[in-house]
Order: structure tokens, then C-alpha cells, then sequence
């Protein structure tokens, strides 16, 4: 009797461990987690973690609790190493991330070969979804898209708000130099030239710089009204501390992302330096609900779980990325690269159906055709949107700093 009662209690804990192992699915996540990207990083992991989390209080994926498996890269190297982990010794179905253009560019050709799908949150350089990739997908918009906004910010906003022809107006581009600095610049000058405006100075540097002195010398001499830049938190922190150094304040900046859109970056500066700055970015939390239905309820979520205000609108974009590509996975058959494609092209949300604001149908290319970046500006300590109307809280000032 005794016997028999083990080996069905025995069979009863096998039964009990199968049912668990199955009731769970794994999702890689992957983003730069520790070197000098981790706090954008972990700002866009925190989105897709919200979303995560949202997910499994409401049923899970197919009935299957969601396990987050994460990834840390620093660079491309290490993207491929960590890739290559989550889609051959984690064996997951899918993979997010990522943050860091040169990250995901690495990391989805290894999803790629694997046949692995691979859904960006965060990066924005065009090359990712312009390989002819079966298994690459983009929420967010693209480097042509910000660098479009921000040359056409010149004749829209800025020379209106200054009284001036925008022609009239020395610009100057000045970007890091890694893939996401070099991608945003070349479709800057070429926007700038369609659009007749007078770019004086290109001027990359490295984003591990320590001295931006010699750029911000260029930039006086060339005698520049308005400054283009793409950075991330480091290089922007540095440049604004050695502008006022140097005492090179233009008429307008205007960033493209990156270490324009942190709270931490505007403290490390000081409001009083950062005020007035533009961004061009993903939508920020200082947005019109009526334009981002849902952008006020993301912020409550978020501040129940980390204690905090949002540091940057990337986290919202990984949100909102992040409850698209679980949407489709859901409606998918099941959880294969071929199936999860066919959900995914399917997916038709109109603009303004998201907490971004942003709507969401995907080309064969794999990127999202609905996603726009918004205009905001840096007042009393806030980024704030200010363009396009529909979208906006404040109206846009003129001059930065305010002293």
C-alpha cells in the first residue's frame, strides 16, 4: 500500500511540475543595463516591465504566466554574445529591447538567423528595419522621422517665434558619433538642403568625450543661431556646462532625444541652464491626453511601482511598443516566428489610439508606419510638448536659459 501511495504521490509532483512548466513563458529582454547607456536602458525596461506585469495580472500570454529573461549589453559585441544566449541557451520566442541603435542592430541579426522575432521599442536608426528582415519589428519612429521635425522646427516654430525669415538662420549640426548620432545628422543635412536651410557647420564628436570645447569654438565662430544635436546623457550634460563656459548661448537648441529627454540630465545641468532647450522625441508625459489617450494613467502606474516620475518618455514608448507586439502574440496561433508575423502585419491601430499618441501598422520592412515624434521644450524644470497643436500643454518660448 505504501508503495502504491508514493508512486502516486510521485506522479502527482511530476504532474504538479508539468503543469507549472507550462503555465510560464519566457521573453528575452535586452538593453543596456550597466556602462554609460544603463539609465536609458533601465528607463526603457521599465516600460516594457509595466507592460509585462499589466499583462500577467490580466491572464498572462495564452494563458501562461510571462517571465522576463534579461540581457545586459554595453556594446555590439556584447549584444551578439547576449542575443545568442536568450535565442539558443534560453531558448525564448521572442526577444525586446533595445534602446541603443548600434545594440539593436547587432542583437536582431542574431534574432534574424535564429528565427526568432525580434520587436524594437526604443531604437531609432532606419538600417534596422531596411535589411529585408522577416522577423524584425519597430513601434517607434525612425531617425528620418526626428531628423525631419527637427530641420522643419526651423520654419514652423522657431523662426516665427523669433521674427526672423527661417532662411536667415545660421544652423549648425553637431552629433555623437556612433551609428544613432552619424543616421540622425545624414538625414539632417539632407532634409535641411530640400528645404533650403543654411547649415554652417556638421560637427561630430565622441560621445566618451571629455572635452567639447573645441565644437563649441567652431560653433561660435560660424556665428550659429540654432544647434541640431543628437546625444546621449553624458555629452549633453557636458556641452550645455561648457557652452555656458564659454559663453556661446544660441538663439534656439533643439535635441534628438537621447540626454535631452531625461529628468536627470536637466538636474545634473540645472533648470535654469536647460531652460528653453527643444527636443524632438517620443512623447513625453507633459502631453495632451486628448492627443495620447492613456499617457495619464501610464504615469500612475509608474509611480505606484518605482516611486517616481517617469525620467523620460522612453519608457512610455517601450509600453506602448511592448503592449502591441503582446497583443498580436495573443491573437497568434501560437507562439511561432511564422504565426507571430502573420498577427503582427494584421495589427491596425489608427494614430492617436495609443498612450503615445502614435498609431501602429507595420510594412512588410517590419516598421511601424503610425509613429511620429512631437516637439517639446524644457520650461520651469518640465519637458513639456508645445508642437503640434493637438498635442500640446504649453506654447513654445524663445532664447535658453534664463540667465
Amino acid at each position: 500500500m505504501m508503495k502504491v501511495l508514493t508512486r502516486a504521490a510521485l506522479a502527482a509532483v511530476l504532474t504538479l511540475s508539468a503543469t507549472q512548466a507550462f503555465a510560464q513563458v519566457k521573453i528575452g529582454a535586452l538593453y543596456p543595463f550597466s556602462g554609460g547607456l544603463a539609465l536609458l536602458g533601465d528607463e526603457s525596461f521599465r516600460g516594457l516591465e509595466i507592460a509585462i506585469e499589466e499583462r500577467n495580472a490580466a491572464g498572462g500570454l495564452k494563458k501562461q504566466k510571462i517571465e522576463i529573461v534579461k540581457g545586459d549589453a554595453v556594446e555590439p559585441n556584447q549584444a551578439v554574445g547576449e542575443a545568442r544566449r536568450l535565442t539558443s541557451v534560453d531558448k525564448v520566442p521572442v526577444i525586446f529591447g533595445t534602446y541603443s541603435s548600434s545594440l539593436s542592430i547587432a542583437a536582431t541579426q542574431v534574432a534574424e538567423l535564429a528565427g526568432v522575432p525580434y520587436f524594437e521599442l526604443g531604437a531609432i536608426s532606419d538600417p534596422i528595419t531596411e535589411r529585408g528582415f522577416k522577423n524584425v519589428y519597430r513601434t517607434n519612429p525612425t531617425a528620418r522621422d526626428f531628423a525631419s521635425r527637427m530641420v522643419d522646427a526651423i520654419g514652423e516654430a522657431i523662426a516665427p517665434a523669433l521674427g526672423v525669415d527661417a532662411k536667415s538662420l545660421k544652423v549648425a549640426i553637431i552629433h555623437e558619433d556612433s551609428l544613432y548620432g552619424q543616421t540622425v545628422a545624414g538625414y539632417q543635412t539632407a532634409r535641411a538642403k530640400e528645404k533650403g536651410v543654411n547649415v554652417v557647420e556638421t560637427l561630430p564628436y565622441s560621445a566618451k568625450s571629455v572635452d567639447l570645447t573645441p565644437v563649441i569654438l567652431r560653433l561660435k565662430t560660424a556665428g550659429a543661431d540654432v544647434v541640431l544635436q543628437t546625444s546621449y546623457q553624458n555629452d549633453t550634460v557636458l556641452f550645455f556646462r561648457q557652452m555656458k563656459e564659454q559663453g556661446f548661448k544660441p538663439k534656439a537648441m533643439i535635441g534628438a532625444g537621447g540626454g535631452y529627454s531625461l529628468r536627470d540630465t536637466m538636474l545634473a545641468i540645472g533648470a535654469e541652464h536647460m531652460e528653453g532647450a527643444l527636443n524632438v522625441d517620443f512623447t513625453q508625459f507633459r502631453t495632451n491626453p486628448k492627443a495620447a489617450p492613456g499617457v495619464d494613467d501610464f504615469v500612475k502606474k509608474y509611480q505606484a511601482k518605482y516611486g517616481t516620475a517617469p525620467r523620460s518618455g522612453h519608457s512610455l514608448a517601450n509600453y506602448m511598443g511592448a503592449l502591441v507586439f503582446l497583443d498580436a502574440m495573443e491573437k497568434a496561433p501560437d507562439l511561432k516566428a511564422a504565426s507571430i508575423r502573420t498577427a503582427v502585419m494584421a495589427v491596425d491601430i489608427p494614430v492617436g489610439g495609443t498612450a503615445t499618441g502614435w498609431g501602429a501598422k507595420f510594412a512588410e520592412s517590419g516598421q511601424n508606419g503610425r509613429a511620429v515624434p512631437f516637439l517639446m521644450q524644457w520650461q520651469g524644470g518640465e519637458l513639456v510638448t508645445v508642437f503640434p497643436a493637438d498635442a500640446a500643454v504649453a506654447k513654445m518660448k524663445v532664447g535658453i536659459g534664463t540667465n
